[in-house]
């Protein structure tokens, strides 16, 4: 009788709506684990700065970080129809080389400047900081004649005054290291409009192998220049950037990838926006950053602004009328 009522059970179809559900909820959990894993990244970006300078840090992670892509690769290269692969798209490395050339150029400017800037600043205000990019996409739209919502514009104002409890002084200047951070997120607002007009024409994970490279060699042509790099230097800062290499870039960007296959763009958007308060919290926690009246009020006013002006543009989408073909 039990063998029987198991049988019926696991021949029963699973209904449509449960499946749809469940994939959501997983893609929301990987989701969740990429943004905590970026989030502990600024610590370790800034412990590897008791070791090792802001270059050699850049260089070594971001060659872990594409060498950790390859076996994926690999995966994804057996199989005939990938489901991370648009109709069309050019599987071959070079166009994924034609592409992550330029992006990782940009890509490497923004991890220097926030590279360097995390030196002088706390790993939670870099990554608040940082975290304004996902507000000055919409809002760079406007070169390309795109008009932000008005939950767009209303997001940056209350993250333009979080930055300022969160980084302007008294006397209305801005401390050398956020300076910088702030000059790196203009690049990683680049870099997100640039990869979103080239990722569509190539393999994803290739492009994203081949600008981590990019990156990985700039960075260590500029260590040659202007840093001194020992081994007993890497090996101080051996943890960090197998942390920042291995886990930061080449899991959690895995993560990203499986996990926007499945999940809902409204979901995405604020999961991944935990990225900045998961850099505070483990700053608190793990480095014991001090946490100021003042500067809770600009990680609210930022985290708010980051996600009022996320949702604004996901409604906004969904709320466009489908083309008819």
């Amino acid at each position: 009788m039990t063998d029987s009522v198991t049988a019926t059970i696991l021949k029963t179809p699973i209904p449509q709506g449960l499946l749809m559900h469940t994939q959501t909820l997983k893609a929301d959990l990987l989701l969740l684990t990429t943004a905590i894993l970026w989030g502990i990244a600024f610590v370790a970006q800034r412990k590897g700065m008791e070791a090792i300078g802001p270059m050699a840090f850049n260089g070594i992670r971001f060659a872990l970080g594409s060498l950790s892509l390859v076996p994926l690769i690999a995966v994804m290269d057996r199989r005939t129809n990938s489901p991370a692969l648009l109709p069309h798209t050019d599987t071959r490395w070079r166009a994924a080389w034609r592409s992550g050339l330029p992006l990782g150029m940009v890509l490497f400017g923004g991890a220097t400047l926030q590279q360097v800037g995390i030196v002088f600043t706390t790993a939670g205000k870099a990554g608040f900081i940082t975290g304004l990019y996902v507000v000055m996409v919409p809002l760079f739209g406007l070169i390309w004649k795109q008009r932000p919502s008005l939950g767009t514009w209303v997001g940056a104002f209350l993250a333009a005054v979080g930055l300022y409890f969160l980084s302007i002084t008294r006397d209305f200047t801005m401390a050398f290291g956020d300076a910088l951070v702030l000059a790196g997120a203009l690049f990683w607002t680049a870099h997100v409009l640039l990869l979103g007009w080239m990722s569509p024409r190539c393999d994803s994970v290739k492009l994203a192998c081949c600008q981590f490279a990019v990156c990985s060699v700039l960075s260590l042509l500029c260590t040659a220049v202007f840093e001194p790099l020992s081994w007993s230097s890497v090996c101080g800062a051996a943890v960090p950037i197998l942390y920042g290499g291995l886990v930061s870039v080449g899991i959690a960007y895995t993560l990203q990838v499986v996990a926007q296959r499945d999940a809902h763009p409204a979901h995405a958007s604020i999961l991944l926006s935990m990225e900045s308060p998961v850099a505070a919290l483990a700053g608190w926690v793990i480095l014991g950053e001090r946490l100021s009246l003042r500067a809770l009020a600009g990680w609210a006013l930022m985290l708010a602004g980051m996600i009022l002006s996320q949702l604004a543009e996901v409604f906004r989408a969904a709320s466009r009328p489908a083309k008819v073909s």
